[in-house]
């Protein structure tokens, strides 16, 4: 028996690949399948299921583009329901694959049909579960993205989760090995761990939610401090319950040089979002005027899909020489199949061709600290409130870019302002956005707050009492 986790992490996202005698299953694969495929070539097996934990929400799975290149059948947990063929398993249902067996563990919570894969092996133990969104390290799965759909409250699914949880995984041995759908920095869950596999014996001391004294205290414990989810992840299980465009059509619409004209031409007919995928520090050197920039370096997906509301967006590329296959795949992962080309040549095409150029006001961390001195300043802190709440400059705002479009509009726009983030890539985003909409008196600092910190800024060094926000 062989199972190998295969991690992604932009996407702090976790799929599995098991075999034995021949056989192998893969679980929550994702969108591009050939690496799959090539793993199944090598090893000279066949594929005989490909399980999904549930409807993913954070990103497009690629059950539909495996199942029709190897035959295998898509299985679901029960009461999911598909508009594609698909094996819909019952509880306890056990699949074998070689000599080994997978046996179903309805686990709703996170979502109704939300599903965790029991491993036995060879000799009939049972030696790990594949938990989904039900059971993360450190969290479980947040109960309130399925709730319009269930017609029913979070607390009512945070109460099926607490079932699931202490009534089917609990009672397993504590030597049971866990491999969940995610890990740090996804937006499944809030409190997860950097670690990816951990046994259950290890959860059961650790994990908060494992260790509520009632159910009601569970509920309080996995609801409370909840964000909003980003608007892409409806989008995104609507996709995975109705199907989605293969792979290599995304890619092969996406893969289209285009010279300075025709990118200009096409930018202007289609009304694309012109996105610049660049590290922050080139990208504030120079960039196509009104063009968003998310560097690829950073968590690109997942800001992608909330920066950018509508999957259906068409976008045009500014990517880094031999980048465009990789932006397009990460795009492809969360939903975003409309790109429509990339400029050929990259930037410096642009700059070769006269084109018209804008730049970000730019300053480093120390020139921030000496402009401040003694100064009544206007900074905004763009990072995560809990960020803001364990340190930040004394007397900053605190507007996380995530809900840029509920504070944007309220700027006066005769305020000049400090802007900075944890290291430069949100603030940058951030800058690249208000630049865009019109705003343009602000400076943005290189480094963002661990530059900041590293200047030693007093917390009498300037005062921060200006008005900016209507």
């Amino acid at each position: 028996m062989k199972v190998e986790q295969i991690y992604t992490g932009c996407l702090a996202q976790g799929a599995y690949y098991i075999e034995s005698n021949g056989e192998a299953a893969i679980i929550d694969p994702l969108r591009e399948t050939q690496p799959y495929i090539d793993l199944l070539t090598k090893n000279e097996v066949t594929l005989k299921y490909i399980f999904e934990t549930h409807f993913h929400a954070d990103f497009v799975s690629g059950h539909l583009d495996l199942s029709q290149k190897t035959g295998a059948p898509i299985v679901y947990g029960p009461t999911a329901i598909t508009e594609f063929q698909a094996i819909i398993a019952k509880d306890n249902q056990v699949f074998e694959i070689g000599d080994i067996k997978i046996k179903v563990l309805h686990t709703p919570g996170h979502t109704l049909e939300s599903t965790t894969y029991l491993l036995i092996d060879e000799k009939g133990k049972e030696t790990a579960i594949f938990s989904g969104d039900t059971l993360f390290l450190g969290d479980v799965g947040r109960p309130d993205l399925a709730q319009k759909a269930a017609n029913m409250t979070q607390e009512d699914l945070a109460g099926m989760l607490y079932d699931s949880l202490y009534l089917k995984i609990l009672p397993l041995a504590d030597d049971i090995i866990v491999y969940p759908a995610h890990g740090a920095g996804s937006a499944c869950g809030k409190n997860m761990m950097k670690e990816t596999i951990d046994t259950l014996g290890n959860q059961k001391k650790v994990n908060y939610a494992l260790n509520q004294p009632s159910k009601q205290s569970f509920i309080k414990a996995v609801t409370d401090g909840l964000l909003p989810p980003p608007v892409y992840f409806g989008m995104n299980v609507a996709m995975n319950k109705k199907g989605y465009k293969s792979f290599e059509n995304v890619l092969f619409k996406g893969m289209k040089a285009l010279s300075v004209e025709e990118f200009e031409n096409v930018a202007e007919q289609s009304g694309a979002l012109i996105l610049d995928t660049r590290y922050n520090n080139d990208f504030a050197n120079g960039f196509i005027p009104q063009s968003i920039n998310i560097g690829i370096q950073g968590d690109f997906a997942p800001w992608v899909g909330t920066m950018i509301v509508d999957v259906n967006q068409p976008i045009l590329l500014v990517t880094d020489a031999e980048m465009e296959q990789e932006v397009i795949t990460r795009l492809s992962r969360v939903g975003f199949d409309n790109v429509l080309g990339y400029l050929k040549g990259g930037f410096q095409s642009w700059i070769d061709a006269k084109k018209e150029m804008d730049i970000i006001n730019r300053i480093t961390a120390t020139e921030f600290a000496t402009q401040i001195k003694g100064k009544n300043e206007i900074i905004i802190d763009v990072r995560k409130k809990s960020e803001y709440t364990a340190e930040h400059v004394e007397g900053a705002y605190s507007k996380p870019l995530a809900y840029i479009n509920e504070w944007i509009n309220t700027i006066d726009p005769k305020q000049h302002f400090y802007l900075h983030c944890a290291s430069g890539y949100r603030s940058m985003i951030t800058a690249s956005i208000l630049q865009a909409r019109g705003h343009r008196n602000f400076t943005e600092i290189a480094g963002g707050f661990k530059a900041i910190e590293k200047t030693q800024v007093s917390k009498t060094d300037f005062v921060c009492q200006s008005k900016i926000f209507n």
